[in-house]
């Protein structure tokens, strides 16, 4: 059995960022007009701004994806996170995040925050895991996100 691998984002890797969010954000939620533009443009709004995505692979297919957006120097949103329904049970979500938290501690981040939706409950007990914690919510872009929790690291 083959291992999840973690890659970073390249150019022939523009699409499954946007499959992946696309197919859940469908399934729970809607998907919104800045997710279509940010999807549909991950170099120009991700990457070219100082951000970063992340891909796992399994046997050869993305089956999950998260980013880090750049807010500054020291803060950076964790975003656009998918796990493909398939993948389930690979612990793909616990990879992609423990590879984050690794890119922070190197480039010397000291803030993650992300926004979420209490029902989403197994990504909620998975970010708390890894020492996320909830914060007030403020005027928030996605109409979806109805809780807000942030990581000062160590």
């Amino acid at each position: 059995m083959n291992a999840v691998e973690i890659i970073p984002f390249s150019s022939d890797l523009k699409e499954p960022i946007k499959t992946l969010n696309k197919e859940w954000l469908q399934k729970y939620f809607r998907v919104e007009e800045k997710d279509e533009i940010v999807l549909s443009n991950p170099k120009e709004e991700i990457i070219d701004k100082g951000g970063l995505i992340f891909y796992a692979k399994y046997n050869d297919e993305i089956l999950g994806t998260v980013s880090l957006l750049k807010i500054d120097a020291v803060t950076f949103e964790l975003s656009k996170m998918a796990v493909s329904d398939k993948a389930q049970g690979l612990g793909i979500g616990n990879k992609l995040l423990a590879h984050c938290m690794t890119v922070a501690k190197e480039n010397k981040i000291q803030k993650l925050f992300l926004y979420s939706n209490r029902k989403l409950l197994p990504a909620i007990h998975l970010y708390e895991k890894f020492g996320f914690v909830e914060v007030p919510l403020e005027n928030v872009s996605y109409e979806r996100a109805d809780i807000k929790m942030e990581k000062i690291m160590p």
